[in-house]
């Protein structure tokens, strides 16, 4: 059942996207690069990022945002209802070879796996940037002094009395809940699904969970009282900043697209993306004008 509603979902999203009713969708503007980003700010930020360097080379974007999970959005590139995708390395390759035997632990091993995969689903995968952000499982501070936390091993004698919070898709990654099962053994209690980050950290602070996820670049990591703990069994991959855009559009605006995204890898470090994340969560600025002025002080 959660597997028909899954695609129900994704059919419905895509429906969405291309503006079907009806009467027949229009087709896609082939003068206009269409950028599309996940559901949650990071990558809303990031998408505009690689899309005002498409800008200042002189290209025409389009930018859609909060489109949905990895679920939704992918099939929406692969089957051309989007162009540009910013993703992340390590997850983007799971996701793409769920089944992969050995995956690769090097970020060049992993973009090359990455990149035959996808390139024989019509999407080149480009350099990625130095900037990575990871999935981070993070206590408050009081709670981990109270229990001698600081790695995420420390929490197995504890998960069974513990509410984890985290995004609503959380409990099916392999680098989330089923990670911390799989490799650390941890069960928690309850799980409650949350709608933000911000969320996550409201209950956090509240007492409603005592374990939450965020991602290691969250501005937030460097002012709340929390405490991010160390994933001392590796469970996370290598997660640079990737864009992914489908083949034919690539084919159509050629050196220039190229150059623009790989130029703004190749500018983009970790503690860029910390500093744009605080713009907008702190600063009040919006994706868009957090990307601009980041890309101003270039």
């Amino acid at each position: 059942m959660r597997a028909g509603r899954a695609l129900r979902a994704v059919l419905l999203a895509l429906a969405v996207l291309t503006g079907c009713t009806r009467a027949e969708a229009p087709p896609p503007d082939p003068d206009v690069i269409r950028f599309a980003s996940y559901d949650f700010p990071e990558n809303q930020i990031l998408v505009e990022v690689y899309a005002e360097a498409a800008r200042r080379r002189g290209l025409p974007v389009s930018v859609q945002h909060g489109i949905g999970t990895r679920e939704v959005v992918s099939p929406a590139l692969q089957q051309g209802v989007v162009d540009v995708v910013v993703d992340y390395l390590g997850t983007a390759l799971s996701f793409a070879r769920p089944r992969f035997p050995r995956p690769p632990e090097e970020p060049a091993q992993m973009h090359a796996v990455l990149s035959r995969t996808m390139g024989g689903r019509g999407v080149d995968v480009l350099t990625p940037a130095a900037a990575e952000d990871q999935n981070g499982f993070v206590v408050t501070g009081e709670f981990a002094a109270a229990h001698g936390v600081s790695r995420l091993s420390d929490l197995a004698p504890l998960a069974g009395d513990l509410a984890f919070g985290g995004p609503p898709e959380c409990p099916d990654r392999p680098f989330c809940l089923l990670g911390l099962e799989q490799v650390y053994g941890l069960r928690f209690g309850t799980v409650t699904s949350m709608p933000s980050r911000a969320a996550t950290l409201e209950a956090l602070l509240s007492g409603q969970v005592q374990v939450g996820m965020l991602e290691t670049t969250d501005a937030r990591l460097a002012v709340a009282p929390v405490v991010l703990l160390a994933d001392d069994r590796g469970l996370q991959p290598r997660e640079n900043v990737v864009p992914m855009v489908r083949a034919q559009v690539l084919d159509r605006w050629g050196e220039p697209l190229r150059d623009a995204l790989d130029g703004a890898s190749a500018r983009l470090t970790t503690g860029d993306l910390v500093e744009l994340n605080r713009a907008v969560e702190f600063d009040g600025r919006t994706p868009a004008e957090a990307a601009r002025a980041w890309w101003d002080a270039q």
